[in-house]
């Protein structure tokens, strides 16, 4: 093993991403992991059900080890000019993914092609009102990007839970599911903090949360 694999597998990015192993409905055997780094989610999919697992990678790096792990792997950057069969899977993925592209809308337009009847999105985003970012911008009065979390440098856009499903119906698709992940706001010392919440709590209830796990499917017409 060259010593670059072995980093990777050590690699946070490398992980399962068990949040998200109970948003795969139980009836996927075809999912499709966008941004799948080493493939490590899509391994432990198919240990937990029978499952054919493609991956789409641009890392080169994580792409050689994923290709190991997974059925079908591409080293590329996530289009309709890839050649991925139509209506073929029952799950598409996006873990920590979406948030660095660019125009995310050409992409999720196209998942449209590709998911099979009753398939659909899982998605996570992060979240720009939580209450540390905010504590960051207003009391700070600073926006400084940082190797990992919700200002990672590499985040080319930035999401509420409003504008997440603003962008998601925009796309065509309406949210099942919409569940906060990463809950982070008690602190001990922070007073002003905890009367906040306290006081009002239907306005601070998503700034709780780091990130969000987005369940998608393609909207249905309305009846005629």
């Amino acid at each position: 093993m060259s010593q670059d694999t072995s980093r990777i597998l050590e690699d946070d990015y490398a992980t399962e991403r068990k949040v998200l192993w109970d948003f795969v409905p139980p009836h996927c055997r075809r999912l499709l992991d966008v941004g799948c780094y080493a493939g490590a989610f899509g391994a432990a999919m198919k240990k937990r059900q029978a499952m054919e697992v493609w991956g789409l990678e641009a890392n080169r790096q994580g792409y050689e080890v994923a290709r190991t792990r997974l059925d079908h792997v591409f080293n590329d950057l996530f289009t309709d000019q890839l050649d991925l069969p139509q209506h073929h899977f029952d799950a598409i993925t996006f873990s920590d993914s979406l948030e660095h592209f660019a125009d995310p809308v050409p992409a999720l337009r196209y998942c449209r092609e590709l998911l099979a009847p009753d398939g659909i999105i899982v998605c996570t985003l992060p979240n720009v009102r939580h209450v540390a970012n905010l504590e960051h911008i207003l009391f700070e009065k600073d926006w400084q990007y940082t190797d990992a979390g919700i200002r990672d440098r590499t985040h080319l856009r930035f999401f509420t839970k409003l504008s997440m499903n603003r962008l998601f119906a925009e796309c065509g698709f309406e949210t099942v599911k919409q569940v906060g992940i990463n809950e982070d706001w008690w602190s001990a010392e922070k007073r002003l903090r905890r009367l906040m919440f306290r006081l009002f709590p239907g306005f601070t209830d998503d700034m709780r949360y780091i990130q969000y796990v987005n369940v998608l499917r393609p909207a249905r017409a309305p009846a005629r």
